[in-house]
């Protein structure tokens, strides 16, 4: 069964992005992804950039968003990421 695609206008929130980061390399031991994350590094919350572009990926199937390549350096907090990713939903086609 082919996972639901939310359409362009659904923003991607925080629960979401967590959701994915732990489906995708799990959570770091002594992390609380539940916490106040928004502005911690990922590299301090025990990501790496292959666990990153495995996040974007979901992203791009799960919400039909255009994610450019180099939002992996880019955006290296939750918030940055976030921020980066929905900005583009109102234009994303």
């Amino acid at each position: 069964m082919a996972p639901t695609t939310a359409t362009t206008t659904t923003e991607v929130t925080l629960a979401d992005l967590t959701r994915m980061l732990r489906e995708s390399a799990g959570e770091e031991e002594g992390v609380d992804l539940d916490g106040d994350v928004l502005d911690t590094t990922f590299i301090d919350l025990g990501y790496d950039s292959l666990a990153l572009l495995q996040v974007i990926g979901q992203i791009q199937r799960e919400y039909g968003r255009e994610i450019p390549d180099d939002a992996v350096v880019d955006a290296e907090t939750p918030r940055a990421l976030l921020e980066l990713v929905n900005a583009g939903r109102a234009t994303a086609s």
